[in-house]
């Protein structure tokens, strides 16, 4: 008798064909062109999934978790990083707008925000809460919590002076004049996230047709939504930032960066992420025959 010499080239195309939908289906990291914006979960150091539905980009989040937004500048050039988070400015407390403070990234530096400024030394740290206990509910205003955001400004070239000689190695920090925003002290830097994977590309229009039609039938079985998440304002923590000048190459951003965030069991009720369905059990004519046997383990 031939061996069944189609086994396994069937079983090696499956697995080949299994593992490239598997890849094509796995969420991003990082969302942004001028820089990468990351939310790292800061109790286990793991980067978020990033996900993209509705025309919007999400990251789940568990409640009484730190985490931190990544900033990763990408560009050869300084860039200025207004942060808000649930619609607050994370630096000032006031209610976010483009034309406010923001942090200062040099050359394709790296570095996590990890909470509410408080002080150049401390800050509250990010933590996933309920709405309730939001600092934006906290403080009157809850219209806008689930949404963490960073606009993104690129830095005027200063024009030099032709009467006059620049000095070789004069320093560019200018403490107590704060004109564009907070330059990270480098010596207290917390330990950088894993380097992010390309951002996300927003799916074809035929794309979102199908995996909304999937999304609606996910939710379908999908259990009760719970309560929505918020982000706290957390325990003290050092955090050393001095100031420097920065000026804007324009009044609007070049790229405004914003990931929606809730709990996984929402965000898997309202169809953001989709999780696989059990197939219908199908009755088969010859159940012995369509399964080939391999070589059981000894007792």
């Amino acid at each position: 008798m031939k061996p069944r010499s189609l086994a396994r080239p069937a079983l090696t195309a499956i697995s080949a064909l299994a593992a490239l939908l598997t890849l094509s289906s796995l969420p991003a990291q990082a969302v942004g062109r001028l820089a990468d914006v990351t939310i790292v979960d800061r109790d286990t150091g793991a980067t978020l999934p990033v996900h993209y539905a509705k025309g919007e980009y999400w990251v789940a989040g568990r409640p009484g978790t730190r985490y931190a937004v990544t900033v990763h500048n990408r560009s050869g050039g300084r860039v200025l990083a207004v942060p808000s988070v649930d619609g607050v400015n994370v630096l000032s407390g006031e209610t976010a707008a483009w034309d406010q403070r923001g942090y200062v990234f040099s050359p394709y530096e790296r570095y996590q925000i990890t909470g509410w400024r408080k002080s150049d030394s401390q800050v509250a740290a990010f933590e996933f809460s309920s709405i309730a206990n939001s600092y934006a509910n906290r403080t009157g205003r809850p219209a806008h919590v689930g949404v963490i955001g960073v606009a993104l400004f690129r830095e005027q070239p200063p024009v030099p002076s032709p009467s006059v000689t620049p000095e070789p190695h004069r320093e560019r920090r200018e403490n107590g004049n704060s004109l564009g925003g907070l330059r990270e002290d480098l010596g207290r830097m917390l330990p950088s996230a894993p380097a992010p994977a390309a951002a996300a590309a927003p799916p074809s229009e035929a794309e979102s047709s199908a995996r909304s039609q999937s999304a609606d039938s996910v939710a379908k079985a999908a259990p009760a939504p719970s309560a929505r998440l918020g982000t706290a304002h957390g325990q003290r923590e050092t955090s050393v930032v001095s100031h420097t000048t920065f000026t804007r190459l324009q009044d609007q951003p070049n790229e405004v960066i914003s990931i929606r965030y809730d709990s996984r069991e929402n965000l898997i009720a309202s169809g953001v992420i989709r999780e696989p369905i059990a197939r219908p059990h199908v009755p088969r004519a010859f159940p012995q025959s369509d399964n080939f046997s391999y070589v059981p383990d000894p007792r």
